[in-house]
């Protein structure tokens, strides 16, 4: 397993997920609803910017590899995940939301992995409708979080909540356009693998 800058950044987002989810279950003599959410908010916007630098770093220094390739993603979907679900919790994002958010990443990452099993892994790769998706997403869980008004008087909850709703509805098309494209190749496999039985 290598081990790099990059490498110890995503290792960093990952160990920061729980406290994300922690912070809330601390009790409030220790610390107060206000500061839990502040808090967690920082440590989302921390571990969302080790995101963009591990990759920045990875292809600058030419430290990429197919470790931090499967690590990075993984530990993407681990933050996001963990905070919807808190956010559940406290009654913030509704649960259907949060549950076509985390499903189609959990579809997306199986489609990917068989794609790259036949070999086919560019068809399903990011594109803009999943990098617009990624970033409404990203803006709205600090916002949840925080939960609060923002600055210029915006309330932080409403704009958040449209953003994640924004979200889920980029999170359904953008599945159907990787679905889309995959299909013709997946039918394709499968119709060779029953031939050679």
């Amino acid at each position: 397993m290598p081990f790099n800058v990059p490498i110890l950044l995503t290792w960093l987002r990952v160990a920061l997920i729980p406290l994300v989810v922690g912070v809330f279950y601390l009790p409030e003599s220790w610390l107060a609803s206000y500061h839990k959410g502040l808090a967690a908010t920082i440590v989302f916007i921390v571990a969302a910017v080790t995101d963009w630098f591990d990759g920045f770093l990875a292809r600058r220094w030419n430290q990429t590899s197919s470790f931090g390739a499967f690590l990075d993603p993984v530990a993407d979907k681990l933050m996001v995940a963990g905070a919807l679900l808190v956010l559940v919790q406290l009654d913030r994002v509704n649960a259907v939301i949060a549950f076509i958010i985390i499903g189609r990443e959990i579809t997306i990452s199986a489609l990917r992995e068989w794609m790259a099993l036949i070999g086919a892994s560019k068809s399903v790769a990011v594109n803009s409708l999943g990098k617009i998706k990624t970033t409404a997403q990203m803006a709205a869980i600090p916002m949840l979080l925080y939960y609060d008004q923002l600055i210029f008087g915006l309330d932080g909850a409403l704009l958040g909540s449209w953003l994640l709703l924004i979200a889920a509805v980029l999170t359904v098309w953008s599945m159907f356009y990787y679905l889309k494209k995959a299909w013709p190749l997946i039918k394709e496999s499968t119709e060779k693998m029953d031939q050679s039985k």
